[in-house]
């Protein structure tokens, strides 16, 4: 299992707006409008989980547990999200 662990990029603002979750990047103190990013449910939980500290194994088990999908079904979706995020710029990993 992946012990990789990621942590969030300080430049990003991220909210939740009555049933949306957006990601939003601030760049010199104004924001990005024509970047602004919306998360479905699971992407926000993933997201709300990435504190630099939790393992990716460890985010793995908790989308599992609480969202009820077997491991080698999400793994495939969590690991291309965070490389989406990575590649953003949204996260770094250790």
């Amino acid at each position: 299992m992946i012990k990789k662990c990621y942590r969030k990029n300080d430049s990003i603002l991220s909210r939740k707006i009555g049933d949306e979750f957006i990601l939003v990047p601030i760049r010199q103190n104004a924001g990005d409008l024509s970047s602004i990013y919306t998360l479905n449910e699971v992407a926000a939980r993933v997201w709300e989980l990435i504190d630099g500290n939790r393992t990716l194994e460890t985010v793995l088990e908790i989308i599992c547990e609480e969202y009820e999908v077997e491991s080698h079904a999400a793994e495939e979706d969590i690991v291309y999200y965070l490389k989406q995020l990575e590649s953003g710029g949204f996260i770094s990993s250790d």
